[in-house]
């Protein structure tokens, strides 16, 4: 197996669109060698720990409505391309990621990794969920197979809250800026939200290269 490590942030849209891009490319290939492995970026690592109300977020982020909507228009264009369900009006706050970084280690710990970042997108993209609210973190937990007891305990205390922080960090001292970014066999960069047909060049190329 060939490791491809993955770094993101379950708010950010662009990570949701290279991930359905990258997975139609796993799918057309399920002999690809690839073990994914999912890391922390915090797009906003000083958010306050309860979130706050998306138009305010948005008003500071990108200015006046003009400006949000110009910000947004290409990713509307480029998750509709990828067929996903973008509910953007139905997000109504941007949460603070660290527990959701804290769950999706904690899945990856039982193998459940893949399952509970779709989750996640899905749950803030789609359906308008806060996902920095531990009712909803432990019910996306229990959908993608986790136990929904050891969860509410680890989410409860301050477990690897420090080891999703100086992950974040890392990242960006490595001069990861932006996510979705990719980085295969730990020696490869890709970055942004590449086209199915890149990943899918990317695998047969390996594929090609590997002993027989």
């Amino acid at each position: 197996m060939i490791t491809l490590d993955i770094w993101s942030d379950p708010i950010c849209p662009w990570c949701y669109i290279g991930k359905t891009r990258l997975g139609r490319a796993l799918e057309s290939r399920p002999d690809h060698p690839f073990e994914i492995r999912w890391h922390p970026f915090q797009l906003n690592p000083d958010m306050p720990a309860e979130g706050m109300a998306r138009q305010e977020y948005l008003s500071l982020k990108f200015g006046a409505e003009q400006g949000i909507l110009a910000a947004y228009q290409p990713v509307i264009e480029a998750a509709e391309d990828a067929g996903l369900e973008f509910d953007l009006p139905g997000i109504t706050r941007t949460p603070n990621t660290l527990d959701a970084h804290r769950l999706i280690h904690w899945a990856g710990l039982e193998g459940r990794q893949g399952a509970i970042v779709s989750a996640l997108f899905r749950a803030y993209f789609t359906e308008g969920r806060d996902i920095g609210s531990h009712d909803v973190l432990l019910d996306l937990s229990v959908r993608a197979g986790l136990g929904r007891d050891m969860v509410a305990r680890l989410l409860a205390s301050e477990a690897d809250c420090d080891l999703v922080r100086e992950a974040d960090r890392a990242a960006r001292a490595r001069g990861i800026q932006a996510v979705p970014f990719f980085i295969i066999d730990q020696e490869y960069a890709i970055s942004g939200a590449q086209p199915t047909q890149l990943w899918q060049n990317v695998i047969d190329d390996l594929n090609r290269g590997m002993p027989g």
